[in-house]
């Protein structure tokens, strides 16, 4: 049994967040809190980004607290780039990341701690940090007459890159940034693309200012208090009107069309008897909070999420969601790991044991 008193899981952007603001706090890593990551290496989830994604092509990429990311080529895979910058970042703040270390289950103690039951051993802690992001949780939509395709099916976390579907017939289904970036660039290389949704894309013209941000992260803010599994901040923002997008809807290649109703063996049909032959259908349809191993505390509402006050679970004030629904980006994710550092410290004080 290892004792101590904050354990952060996950080491990616919100979970490094939180690891550096409980240093700052002066919490020693590996004696009063420590890091579990269960990645090969440093990265959080960009390390398995596919290598087409450059940096240049990054949006939205906030530097973590302390240490600016300068310098990096825009034409480097952001895998690279990004992974190694985190790499500088747990060096340079000695933050001791334990990896790889898988984390099976979180369940209550003795004496008003938890246990954090891993691959490599248990922890008893009095306050915890979840950090897990989503990327571990794939969204698959099921779809009659799935299992009969005779095709390939992947889901955008095992996108390899376009090089990969030349010369195929592909089907991309989703409407967020992941669907028109993978529609963009398959389409050189494709025999066809074919481009559905379930709801018409809303594209945003002109810059998203601070006001239109706080109004979004709101709305996300909204759902997670009322107990509801989080929606993603894009998934309310809208789709940046960029060059790129824009040459996609001139050329064609985003012409979206209404979501199929079945799957056969050769391609995707709709009700009204249209089919469009494919070669590989491409789930581009998002990602799930990875919090199963939370499940012992009973901390999901019935409406499927668990709610939150700022970063705290209502329902146990012990522990913290970082990276989890408003904070899901990368900018949000450094001021959650800040406001729940702060939260744990008062929670800590306060149960101190009084001296005799």
């Amino acid at each position: 049994m290892n004792n101590t008193e904050v354990v952060v899981i996950g080491a990616g952007q919100a979970g490094l967040a939180g690891a550096y603001h409980l240093r700052r706090s002066g919490f020693e890593p590996d004696r009063d809190f420590v890091v579990l990551d269960h990645s090969p290496g440093p990265g959080g989830a960009w390390q398995f980004r596919w290598p087409s994604l450059t940096y240049g092509k990054v949006h939205g990429m906030h530097a973590l607290p302390g240490m600016e990311l300068t310098g990096a080529d825009p034409a480097r895979p952001s895998a690279e780039v990004i992974a190694g910058y985190f790499a500088d970042y747990e060096r340079t703040f000695d933050l001791k990341v334990r990896r790889p270390v898988e984390v099976k289950a979180v369940r209550e103690g003795d004496g008003g701690r938890l246990l954090v039951e891993t691959s490599a051993g248990v922890w008893s802690t009095r306050a915890l940090i979840n950090a897990t992001g989503t990327w571990d949780r794939p969204f698959w939509p099921r779809y009659p007459g799935q299992e009969t395709f005779r095709g390939r099916q992947l889901h955008t976390a095992q996108y390899p890159g376009p090089e990969e579907f030349a010369g195929l017939r592909v089907v991309v289904v989703g409407g967020g940034a992941s669907g028109t970036q993978h529609l963009l660039e398959i389409a050189p290389y494709a025999a066809s693309t074919t481009w559905v949704t379930r709801r018409p894309p809303v594209f945003r013209e002109g810059p998203f200012g601070e006001d239109a941000g706080r109004a979004a992260v709101a709305l996300v803010e909204e759902r997670v208090r009322q107990g509801l599994p989080p929606k993603s901040v894009v998934s309310v923002t809208g789709l940046p009107l960029n060059d790129a997008i824009r040459q996609g809807l001139a050329d064609g290649v985003l012409d979206r069309q209404p979501m199929f109703d079945r799957i056969t063996p050769d391609g995707v049909e709709w009700a009204d008897g249209r089919r469009v032959e494919a070669d590989v259908i491409l789930w581009a349809t998002g990602f799930r909070a990875a919090i199963d191993h939370l499940a012992p505390l009973k901390l999901r509402e019935p409406g499927g999420g668990i709610r939150i006050e700022g970063t705290r679970a209502v329902a146990d004030a012990r522990i913290h969601l970082v990276g989890y629904g408003p904070s899901a980006s990368t900018i949000g994710a450094n001021r959650a790991g800040r406001a729940a550092v702060r939260d744990i410290r008062r929670l800590l004080a306060k149960e101190q044991p009084v001296a005799a």
